[in-house]
């Protein structure tokens, strides 16, 4: 009996290790917290703050496909904009009641999500690359010659987004879309941290490092892959249908590349892998945009280039990466 004793012990520890990363730490609440002291610190950019809020959320579907899952992806803007186009179109037809167009948005992008990943997932490296690129740009193309359903290259208009629960209305100034895109990001980031601190999520990781591996302890690698994808377009598609439902426009421009290109630089800024790298990457990128932008119209880009090879040269990881490692080196000591 005494021989069993070390693996019970071990078992014990590896159970009791698993459950503490479910637990909710102080330092989770700082983002929360931050978002509602910024309604109140910066009241005439709440239409900004939303438009944040909702590619916080796209960002994080991305993280976790990407940062978890191992699956390079340029083309996660197709689900955003299946997302924004489902949300917008049913607006633009006499249903514009929000949360029903989040929940239609979701099931949209999970659909295109499954069906495409059905066929691309069985590819890696630069097939799986481009493959992406090519579902994106095929559902690009479709709604710009769809023009009577989408705008085309007009844009969707005419979208007339009822109030939250009849009650809270949407109004020029942002005061409830920033709530609203917050309450949103909330419970979608709760999926997120509660899928990854799973066993399911723990086997991405996995897949991620060694596929090989996981496949020799009999992981069925592929479809757990497909549910992460589909899963990871749904959440994709509600931040398009906020973006969409708070700006009550909808545009070419959240299918194309440079959408997905841009949320990759957002996540490298913050962290891949980490799950706040999102609540970091996003915010900066976005402000930095918004004042060199206003500093220098013609070559804003040129600083946000320059920004970035001082990130991957300097801070491995991102800034995420380089907290995480500051607070390791004080425990330390």
């Amino acid at each position: 009996m005494s021989h069993l004793t070390p693996s019970a012990d071990r078992r014990a520890a590896d159970i009791a290790a698993f459950s503490r990363r479910h637990r909710f730490h102080w330092f989770e609440a700082l983002p929360w917290l931050i978002a509602v002291a910024a309604y109140f610190m910066f009241p005439n950019y709440l239409a900004l703050g939303s438009q944040i809020l909702a590619i916080i959320l796209f960002a994080l579907s991305v993280d976790l496909v990407l940062g978890y899952a191992g699956i390079v992806t340029l083309g996660h803007a197709a689900f955003f904009g299946v997302g924004a186009y489902t949300a917008g179109i049913l607006a633009a037809n006499g249903w514009g009641e929000p949360i029903s167009g989040l929940l239609a948005a979701a099931v949209a992008a999970a659909c295109i999500g499954l069906a495409s990943g059905w066929i691309i997932l069985r590819t890696t490296g630069l097939t799986l690359l481009m493959q992406t690129l090519v579902v994106a740009a095929m559902l690009y193309e479709l709604a710009n010659k769809a023009y009577r359903f989408t705008g085309g290259a007009d844009g969707l208009q005419g979208m007339s987004v009822w109030p939250i629960f009849g009650t809270f209305r949407f109004d020029m100034f942002g005061n409830t879309a920033y709530f609203y895109c917050l309450v949103v990001l909330f419970f979608g980031w709760l999926v997120v941290r509660n899928t990854v601190n799973s066993s399911f999520g723990r086997s991405l990781t996995g897949i991620r490092e060694n596929v090989g591996r996981m496949h020799a302890i009999g992981a069925p690698v592929a479809q757990r892959r497909l549910v992460v994808y589909a899963l990871s377009a749904a959440l994709a598609g509600i931040a398009g249908a906020l973006t969409a439902q708070t700006a009550q426009f909808v545009g070419l421009n959240v299918l194309n590349l440079e959408r997905s290109g841009t949320i990759l630089v957002m996540l490298i800024i913050g962290g891949i892998g980490r799950l706040y790298g999102a609540f970091i990457g996003v915010p900066l990128y976005m402000i930095a945009q918004d004042r060199f932008a206003e500093a220098d119209p013609t070559y804003w880009y040129f600083w946000i280039g320059l920004a970035m090879v001082f990130i991957v040269v300097f801070l491995r990881g991102g800034i995420f990466g380089v907290v995480e490692r500051l607070l390791a080196r004080s425990r330390k000591q």
